[in-house]
Parts: C-alpha cells; sequence; structure tokens
C-alpha cells in the first residue's frame, strides 16, 4: 500500500549557531501527514520552539528543504502558506482594542479578504467553552493568560488552517484555561480529520497522552523519533 503524500515534510532542516560553529537545530527527516496528532518533548533550549518556527517558515535555515503538500513554497506564495500552517506562540500578542478587535484583524489581510469575521461561529465556540458573548466587547488589556491564550486560539482556527504548530499553549494556565484550550484544538482537529493535523509542544505527559497519538522528542537541536 502506498503510503499519502504528506501535508509537510522537512529535509536535512539546519539552523547554525550564530558564531557559525556547530547546529542550533537538524532535522533530517520529518513528515506530517493528515489526520495525526504529534506531541513535541523535549528539555528545555533543546530547539523545540526553533523547530516550530521552521516549520512554519517564520525563522530561516542554513541549509535543507521545507515542502509542502509535495512541492517547495517560493517566495510569493508564503503568505499563502502560512495561512494554512500557523504557529501559535506560548505568550501571543493580541492587536485590537477589544477581543472583537483582534479576531477582526485577520481579515484585513490580503490572504484573508475574500472571507469575513463570523461573529455568530466565534460565540457559539464560546459557549462549548463556557463563554459569554459579552467577552468579545472585553478590552484585551484586561484578559487573562488563559483568556489571551484563547482568543489568539481562536483568532486561528477561525481561519480554518490545515495545521496547528502549538508551542506550550497551556503553560502556566489554570486547569480552566488547560481545558478550554484542549477541547479547542480538540473540536478544530475534529470537524476535518482527514485534512489536518497539529504539533503540540508540551512537557505535560498526561496531556499528549490525552491529545496526542505520536510521540517527537527533540534534543540538542536533534528530532529523536
Amino acid at each position: 500500500m502506498v503510503e499519502p503524500s504528506p501535508l509537510l515534510e522537512a529535509r536535512s532542516l539546519g539552523r547554525r549557531r550564530p558564531s557559525g560553529d556547530g547546529w542550533l537545530l537538524r532535522v533530517e527527516h520529518l513528515r506530517l501527514h493528515a489526520g495525526q496528532r504529534v506531541s513535541l518533548s523535549g528539555p528545555s533550549g533543546s530547539g523545540k520552539t526553533l523547530l516550530l518556527r521552521a516549520l512554519a517558515m517564520l525563522d530561516p535555515v542554513d541549509e535543507g528543504e521545507l515542502l509542502w503538500r509535495g512541492g517547495r513554497v517560493a517566495g510569493g506564495d508564503v503568505p499563502g502558506f502560512r495561512a494554512e500552517a500557523v504557529y501559535l506562540h506560548q505568550r501571543p500578542a493580541l492587536i485590537g482594542e477589544t477581543v472583537a478587535d483582534a479576531l477582526r484583524r485577520p481579515f484585513r489581510l490580503g490572504m484573508h479578504r475574500h472571507r469575513s469575521f463570523d461573529r455568530q461561529r466565534i460565540v457559539a465556540w464560546f459557549e462549548r467553552l463556557g463563554r459569554a458573548e459579552s467577552m468579545l466587547d472585553q478590552p484585551t488589556g484586561e484578559l487573562s493568560g488563559g483568556e489571551r491564550q484563547i482568543v489568539a486560539l481562536l483568532r486561528a482556527v477561525q481561519l480554518d488552517p490545515v495545521v496547528l504548530l502549538l508551542d506550550e499553549p497551556t503553560a502556566a494556565l489554570d486547569p480552566g484555561a488547560v481545558d478550554a484550550v484542549e477541547r479547542l484544538v480538540g473540536t478544530w482537529f475534529d470537524e476535518s480529520p482527514e485534512e489536518r493535523t497539529f504539533v503540540w509542544v508540551s512537557h505535560d505527559a498526561s496531556q499528549a497522552g490525552r491529545m496526542t497519538d505520536e510521540q517527537v522528542r527533540v534534543e540538542r537541536g536533534e528530532v529523536v523519533m
């Protein structure tokens, strides 16, 4: 049986140290297929964030290639790729006076101008997460850490990405916020599991067991399968 082509594939990716002496990141081969739910673990400073940002084409690499749906991403195609492969920082920034402003902002970008903000869809997600519609009018500066992470994740999933690259999205959050983030990612994935995948950096083994079914470890900048 022929294995289906990966959505995202890294081949011989490498990023050198600024001094040029040695490597910060070396990835011989990593494939992400639709339907995969992958946890990424490793010691602090091992290169997990570097790997996620390289996969999202947010940081440059010094060698190797990244393939999207089997082809290279040319310079002009990078914005469209980033619309489908989204990186979520552990402490994301929210631009806009209110939650609604922050959620509307992506639709101002050229790659999303053919779409529009769907308030009722967001409200439906809020209801599943036990949040009131009035949260849309809440100033972003008054959000707790957990609320900020939920809004940042909603900002991403409302655009229906194919790949989510989650960099410790529940670190330092209270249990209620952790549950909300996990449910939101699970709902996004379950809407179209045959088309989507995510990588979740987590130091919590029980969370990795709940949320993912495959484990990848990074040690000293190298992927250990």
